[in-house]
């Protein structure tokens, strides 16, 4: 191997190395939920019906959201790029209604998207609509990260 082709070959482990670095580190998306899961990992209202207890680590939004609906496809993409810019901050959950009308009955959910804010101390609020990504990035910083 000469120094040219060795140096070639160095230089591109190091820029895959520092892609491979780049991707870990922004590497957090949106989770869908069952309703299972959601007694798991988000609150257990079932066994808990007149107190809300958090169960996560992280505040969290869980999208309700329904795949044909229009202003649902427009939230979608903006609350990944939020979880990538947050991640280790804010888990953003998403729960598909067609899928787990239960847990849609459950929470009252008759518009979509419907926005369900949990910061890790006090009641979680809820909002209907889409929202641009500043408003997102306001009610993050504001209501679940305090700042």
């Amino acid at each position: 191997m000469t120094l040219a082709t060795a140096a070639l070959v160095f230089a591109s482990a190091t820029v895959s190395a520092s892609d491979n670095n780049k991707k870990k580190q922004n590497n957090m998306k949106t989770i869908e939920l069952t309703k299972a899961d959601f007694l798991a990992k988000v609150a257990d209202f079932e066994n808990n019906p007149s107190q809300w207890i958090y169960k996560g680590d992280k505040p969290a939004i869980v999208d309700f959201y329904a795949p044909w609906c229009g202003p649902c496809k427009m939230v979608a993409p903006i609350l990944e790029e939020l979880a990538a810019e947050y991640d280790g901050q804010i888990v953003i959950y998403k729960v598909n209604t067609m899928n787990e009308q239960e847990l849609a009955a459950d929470f009252g959910i008759r518009s979509i998207p419907s926005l369900l804010f949990i910061p890790m101390n006090g009641k979680p609020q809820m909002a209907q609509g889409a929202m641009g990504k500043e408003d997102f990035k306001r009610i993050i910083d504001s209501v679940l990260l305090g700042k």
